[in-house]
């Protein structure tokens, strides 16, 4: 059987491995129509609501909970903590109210101890129609309290019979419904009657392996079969743990046999440029006009940056660091590395600011050395653009510093050897993919962030990158004190900016930017702008207003002037959240910080504690902050650790889909959560990465179960191979 892996690392077979493919479940493959007790209409629900489209997506989707049947709770044990419940009552009477949008039923369901108010806002025709006063209901739902009375919306309900255990679980599933399903009668436990009558229907072998036998021999996995029998109807609640253990590993095992292929592959087969020797420009910087003695940690990524660069090979590499960690050093001794081996480098910035702060910086540190560097950004004026395009065409050129500009189609280089992208974060997947085409030989690439990423997103969303920690700050360096005010503070906490000028430092005083309206991020500031004026008057005091609105040279100009000490005080929105470098400012006050993220308020935090003196952030809030603010809030003021606050952002916020081009929200896991599983994941990793090296192209019979399943699955853009 011929045998390849394509550009992305997936695997294609010949039409006889794709005929297996297709026939290892064919009753899985049947439409959902198909099956008894859908039809079309309800077909067409399950495909809109819930992307059911076959018999293998309806087995799936996995139960949100399951309930204990034979657990049936009184109404009068009610309270205002009860989550979910299940009780059992009379329903005595109905009556719809209102009409239009605010049209409901609201029925009374009542047992020896009480009474239980049941609403609907949807599907009232079907509740309506099927539901008889005087008849006894099982109700399950979450509670909640209405005028002092306990009350379920939308409950699941059914006649109610008593109990029997004999053949049948205790563990009812609950699965996801939404109101529309609801009101065609598909509500969560209506679709698991439909995922019963599918198993009976499924003997074992329409449920084949995808695991090689002796993995899951060796680590005590239940079949594949069983698991997916399990999750939906255990007979226990140890073979319900058994069963999810089971999936759990299965799809983190999967997504690790595809990145790992994906690297694999790149570090097999790709081409990149070698930088065969470490030349004069790299010497003479290091030795003479290196300003500050390396951290281990730098040294140690320039030893993984040198090895990379050297064996022919593109080097695909992410470097994490806190800010202030120094990633931008070891990004020109990498840009330095390339010059002496004759190739051109670049660094690709998100805002101009931080282009232009990366090029002043840069261009200081290089002026001593034959160095051509150049910036290039939407301001760059036409005459110089020529020239600069020139320079990089012709190769005279040897670094260049730019924003999404480098991007464009006029960027032409004469021999791109590294590509440096700071702040990854703030790009498109497509937007960085274009880069990579400007040279005939793929260039190796430094991806930057200065948001830490948790080792578990990484082992996950970044399992294709070689990556490296830069987890070791500067001496000298104290932590900055983080506290949290609440607006009634404010006269207190300009006081004590006060003080901080007095003694000589800085203040920044930031905005939050509402993405939504930039009419009202500007009002806001305009009037945070006023109102700190009232507080620092001038002449005795100065101030910078920075904010997106501006022109690039006004911009430049107030921040220059408190670069320069000019100006004590800077407000401004978060286009300051990167790369500003005032060691003198000693203080950062960030208004409404409950509207920011958490990698956004460690960014901003980062902005100050870079001179020798203490340096204080102060959070200041409304006086209603929801639950998640209120982490975050505390968070932040628990620890500067950039690592532990990027587990907890992971937590609140998701990892966005690495795969694919989202970068915000879940990672498609069906079941596994790379917050919560961390150590299934380990294993994972290490048991994918064992297989592959033994059997790369998982040719080995005990693999080919394995082998098949991958190539059945859903094919990926392979956007996860773009740093």
């Amino acid at each position: 059987m011929k045998k390849c892996l394509g550009a992305f690392g997936y695997l294609y077979f010949t039409d006889i491995c794709l005929h297996m493919a297709a026939n290892t479940a064919p009753i899985l493959h049947n439409p959902i129509e198909y099956l008894k007790g859908v039809g079309p209409l309800r077909a067409d629900l399950l495909k809109k609501e819930l992307q059911i489209f076959t018999f293998a997506d309806l087995l799936q989707l996995y139960p949100n909970r399951h309930i204990d049947k034979t657990r049936v709770s009184t109404i009068g044990s009610i309270t205002p903590t009860t989550d979910y419940i299940q009780v059992a009552g009379r329903l005595i009477d109905y009556q719809i109210i209102g009409d239009g949008r605010g049209k409901r039923m609201v029925a009374i369901l009542k047992d020896a101890t009480g009474s239980l108010e049941l609403a609907w806002f949807q599907g009232i025709g079907w509740a309506q129609k099927n539901l008889l006063i005087g008849t006894e209901y099982l109700v399950f739902g979450k509670t909640g309290f209405f005028n002092g009375r306990p009350q379920i919306v939308h409950p699941e309900i059914e006649v109610f019979a008593p109990f029997k255990a004999e053949g049948k679980a205790f563990l009812e599933p609950v699965y996801p419904a939404t109101e529309k399903l609801k009101a065609r009668g598909l509500n969560g436990r209506q679709i698991g009657k439909l995922t019963e009558a599918l198993l009976q229907l499924l003997p074992k072998t329409e449920i084949p392996e995808n695991l090689p036998a002796q993995l899951v021999s060796r680590l005590g996995l239940v079949s594949r079969y069983e698991a997916l029998v399990h999750i939906h109807f255990p007979p226990s609640i140890a073979a319900y743990q058994a069963a999810v253990h089971r999936l759990k590993f299965e799809e983190l095992f999967v997504a690790q046999i595809r990145l790992n292929l994906i690297r694999l592959q790149r570090q097999k087969h790709s081409r990149g440029v070698v930088f065969e020797k470490v030349g004069t420009l790299f010497t003479d910087f290091y030795n003479h006009h290196l300003p500050f003695a390396l951290t281990n940690a730098q040294k140690r990524v320039l030893k993984e940056i040198r090895t990379d660069t050297g064996r022919g090979h593109q080097m695909n590499r992410l470097l994490q660091g806190d800010v202030g960690s120094g990633k931008t050093i070891v990004a020109l001794l990498s840009m330095l590395l390339a010059v002496d081996n004759g190739y051109q480098s670049c660094i690709m910035a998100p805002t101009e600011i931080l282009a232009q702060q990366h090029f002043n910086g840069l261009s200081a540190l290089l002026h001593q050395l034959p160095i051509n560097i150049q910036l290039l950004t939407g301001s760059t004026k036409t005459k110089e653009r020529k020239l600069i395009l020139e320079g990089l065409h012709n190769g005279s050129t040897h670094m260049i510093i730019g924003t999404h500009a480098l991007i464009e189609d006029v960027v032409q280089f004469h021999q791109l050897g590294l590509v440096v992208v700071d702040e990854q974060h703030r790009f498109g997947v497509a937007q960085r993919a274009k880069l990579w085409k400007k040279a005939a030989i793929p260039p190796h690439i430094l991806v930057m962030t200065a948001t830490p990423i948790p080792r578990t997103l990484a082992m996950t969303a970044y399992g294709d990158l070689d990556y490296s920690v830069m987890d070791e700050l500067p001496p000298g360096r104290q932590p900055v004190l983080t506290v949290h005010r609440n607006e009634m503070a404010r006269a207190s906490v300009m006081t004590f900016i006060r003080a901080e000028i007095e003694k000589g430092r800085q203040a920044y005083i930031i905005y939050p930017l509402i993405e939504e309206s930039e009419k009202l991020s500007y009002e806001d500031l305009m009037q945070g702008y006023e109102q700190v004026k009232s507080y620092f008057p001038e002449p005795k005091y100065l101030i910078s207003m920075v904010h997106g609105k501006q022109p690039a040279d006004i911009k430049e100009t107030n921040m220059q002037r408190f670069v320069k000490g000019e100006t004590q005080i800077m407000v401004s929105t978060t286009v300051i959240e990167v790369g500003v470098n005032v060691p003198n400012a000693s203080v950062m006050v960030i208004e409404s910080s409950e509207k920011f993220g958490l990698s956004q308020l460690h960014q901003l935090r980062g902005r100050v504690g870079r001179g020798n003196e203490q340096s204080f952030c102060i959070l200041l809030t409304g006086s209603k902050i929801s639950k998640e603010g209120q982490e975050r809030i505390h968070t932040m003021c628990a620890t500067n650790n950039g690592f532990l606050i990027a587990e907890k952002d992971l937590e609140l916020r998701g990892p966005g889909d690495i795969e694919g081009t989202r970068q915000s929200g879940a990672l498609n896991f069906k079941i596994a959560s790379i917050v919560d599983d961390k150590a299934i994941l380990e294993l994972a990793k290490a048991e994918a990465e064992a297989l592959l090296e033994a059997d790369l192209a998982l040719d080995l019979p005990q693999n080919l179960p394995l082998k098949l399943f991958l190539q059945s699955q859903k094919g990926k853009t392979g956007w996860s191979k773009i740093s």
